[in-house]
């Protein structure tokens, strides 16, 4: 009689698929008018784009071109437990670093090419820090799965 066992990803896995298609989708949004108020004054970078995303968030074209990228690389990385977690883990920094350049740069100056405003900044301190968190928890839960499954197997 043989068994066929059909494993599940692991959580660190799910998570990185997760906050994957979330980008991707926010990167969607982020062309579509109505749902970016202004949208007619997007401009491709720099702190001239009127556009905002939920009427909150300040996006550019490249700024959506960044999530969806971003969204692209969480679920390509979302195949195997080590690639999830480094994306989570490494993302999760980008972002903190993201959310320090953002209170760091003059918002009027040129160094606020993505665009990024004041929500942005404080959601990307969200991010980074959800990110980071997913990533340890979601390993930490894989590496309990693993030791249980091969002490399991020892009995």
């Amino acid at each position: 009689m043989t068994r066929s066992i059909t494993s599940r990803p692991a959580l660190v896995q799910q998570f990185a698929l997760i906050v994957g298609v979330t980008f991707l989708l926010v990167g969607l949004l982020g062309f579509i008018p109505g749902i970016t108020t202004d949208y007619d004054s997007m401009t491709f970078a720099g702190h001239e784009s009127g556009a905002q995303l939920f009427g909150i968030f300040g996006v550019s074209v490249l700024h959506n071109i960044v999530h969806l990228l971003f969204g692209v690389a969480g679920i390509a990385l979302s195949r195997t437990a080590s690639t999830a977690r480094a994306f989570l883990i490494g993302g999760g920094v980008v972002y903190l670093v993201l959310w320090l350049y953002g209170l760091l740069i003059d918002k009027a100056g040129d160094a606020n090419f993505v665009p990024v405003n004041s929500a942005d900044d404080w959601l990307h301190f969200v991010l980074g820090v959800g990110m980071i968190a997913l990533g340890f928890v979601g390993a930490r839960a894989a590496e309990r799965t693993r030791t249980g499954a091969t002490a399991s197997r020892g009995r």
